[in-house]
């Protein structure tokens, strides 16, 4: 994002008076380092996945966060 990284992009979606500021907001990046993941969660993301992917993790990760309507 040439604006701004993702850090950024959630902390803006979390600064929003709207309902959808809520929306489930999951890292998927290849740094996946302790600090790495606990960035994430302070700048208001719900969850960390790792690169490479990985089908199996990865479906249950997405699955923790999205549910079907």
């Amino acid at each position: 994002m040439p604006q701004m990284d993702g850090y950024s992009a959630t902390k803006a979606i979390r600064s929003l008076d709207h309902p959808n500021a809520r929306v489930p907001v999951i890292a998927l990046t290849a740094c996946a380092m302790a600090g790495d993941i606990e960035r994430c969660i302070e700048a208001g993301m719900n969850d960390h996945l790792a690169k490479p992917i990985d089908l199996r993790s990865h479906e249950m990760g997405f699955g923790r966060w999205l549910s079907p309507n």
